[in-house]
């Protein structure tokens, strides 16, 4: 018997089946496109997403030969997926990495809103939360909303395609507007946003316990599945990631190189101290948060980067870029190239990518090597924000499958790294979080101990981690003098990319 698992990325749609040994035995997958219609905008065709599900399904079953007898799924958190009262999008999805909310965004940082719904829930609001979105809706398409029944999330539209229920995973509902200590809506976090009139919106979030129910005659006949299997909606994707690399238990930490670059840390209890930073997500019941800083610049720099110096991909420009000496020769990168800016470890919608300390003497290889350093130090900047102790960094996604990477990671942050042997880390975590809602398993640190199989790993180099730390306290310093200065080149065309020099001459 196997099991059918559905990863919904933001650029990927993922159908992967597990063997009962938790051995991935059939992938498929199918790209799928963002549309930007303007400048900071990121949205989705809804019905598209499901028939790539359908296409992707569809296409694992025609390679298996025992039956399924389970379907768990994951897929991107944030954003507003709309839909009317018979369940049709009512438009595009608006993805987590929209940007069109930032100047709500901006007055309810300078109102002191977004600090005051952090102190009450850990986690701080950035432009592709569904609170800005319908924001931003109810100022320029209300309209939309009219027409609207229920906010979801891409999770919760995948569970309404598959068993008819209107519903949100509470990981899904921890930010901007879950009370923790409840598992319900926070009524204070609502008012605080202005959206009490949204509250018709938002459905209803699910307890640990009830994020199984049954596909439908419609969903399975679409799909070449059995009517009646049971359906586990997992958390989110960045949280079933973290459960499909086996960080489970609290001071556990990964981090995911992928089009997020997100940091994440096991806790008992939500973080509400220190600079508003980051999201508390619910990862089991009210036992367990995780800590994550997801990015909104990730390893879309590297494509970037590689497109940029005329290279091939990511793995072209690790090849160059790790023939460089660390430290690019004095040269560093701010890596905040998201037109949406950024909000993890910090928040800023203006957030703009830099280059600092450039000079005639610099080539392509210190340049590619400057990137990499500026996405490692991000991580080493989350790991500071979390002010929790981590022994171990497990990581995963696309940029774990560069070994240079890894070490250069180990290096910055002065943790040890280590990567999973499965290529399908979120895939992996709804098949666990399936074992254990279905009885299969008796917990998610026993699923964990039994399928999760970690591979290489990598220490810090002492004489390297001297070098980051001190390049990790002038990254802080650029990003200080970038900020203050707007981060963008002023009017008369003079930036601020090129013209200072390094803290640490």
């Amino acid at each position: 018997m196997s099991v059918l698992t559905i990863d919904v990325g933001t650029s990927m749609i993922k159908s992967v089946v597990f063997d009962d040994q938790g051995n991935e035995i059939a992938v498929s997958r199918l790209g799928t496109a963002v549309d930007r219609p303007h400048p900071g905008w990121a949205e989705q065709d809804m019905d598209t997403v499901w028939n790539a599900v359908v296409f992707t399904v569809r296409n694992v079953l025609s390679e298996l030969r025992d039956p399924v007898w389970l379907v768990s799924f994951t897929a991107q958190g944030d954003g507003c997926w709309l839909v009317d009262e018979r369940g049709r999008p009512t438009g595009p999805a608006l993805l987590w990495s929209d940007g069109r909310a930032g100047t709500i965004l901006e007055r309810w940082a300078s109102d002191g809103v977004l600090e005051d719904a952090f102190r009450r829930n850990g986690s701080l609001t950035c432009s592709g939360m569904p609170n800005a979105i319908l924001s931003w809706l109810a100022a320029h398409d209300p309209g939309r909303l009219e027409r609207s029944a229920s906010a979801l999330t891409a999770a919760g539209w995948l569970f309404l395609r598959l068993t008819g229920e209107v519903a949100v995973d509470a990981s899904d509902a921890s930010a901007p507007f879950l009370d923790h200590s409840t598992g319900d809506y926070d009524p204070k976090i609502l008012e605080l946003f202005g959206l009490e009139w949204a509250r018709r919106l938002l459905p209803r979030v699910l307890g640990e316990q009830e994020r199984i129910a049954e596909i439908t005659q419609e969903a399975a006949s679409q799909l070449g599945l059995p009517a009646g299997l049971p359906v586990v909606m997992a958390p989110y994707d960045i949280a079933s990631t973290a459960r499909g690399v086996g960080v489970v238990n609290p001071g556990q930490a990964c981090s995911i190189l992928g089009t997020t670059l997100c940091t994440e840390i096991v806790r008992k209890t939500v973080d509400t101290a220190g600079e508003p930073c980051g999201i508390n997500i619910a990862y089991r019941g009210r036992e367990r948060v995780l800590r994550a800083f997801p990015t909104l610049a990730g390893t879309e720099v590297l494509s970037w980067a590689a497109a940029t110096l005329g290279l091939d991909g990511p793995p072209e420009l690790a090849e160059l870029a790790f023939t460089a000496e660390p430290g690019a020769r004095g040269m560093a990168f701010l890596p905040y190239l998201s037109p949406a800016g950024e909000r993890a470890p910090f928040l800023d919608p203006r957030a703009r990518g830099t280059f600092w300390g450039l000079t005639l003497e610099h080539g392509r290889a210190d340049v590619a090597r400057a990137v990499f350093e500026g996405l490692s130090l991000t991580v080493r900047d989350s790991l500071a924000a979390s002010r929790s102790e981590v022994n171990e960094l497990r990581l995963c996604g696309g940029g774990a499958n560069s070994d240079a990477w890894c070490q250069l990671i180990a290096d910055t942050t002065g943790v040890p790294t280590a990567r999973s042997t499965d290529t399908e880390i979120g895939a992996k975590g709804a098949f666990v979080t399936g074992l254990v809602l279905t009885g299969a398993e008796s917990s998610m640190h026993s699923a964990a101990a039994t399928y999760v199989r970690m591979g290489s790993a990598w220490d810090p180099d002492p004489a390297r981690g001297t070098l980051y730390a001190a390049l990790y306290e002038d990254f802080l310093a650029w990003r200080a003098l970038a900020r203050d200065a707007g981060w963008q080149p002023s009017a008369t065309g003079s930036g601020i990319s090129t013209s200072q020099g390094a803290p640490h001459a």
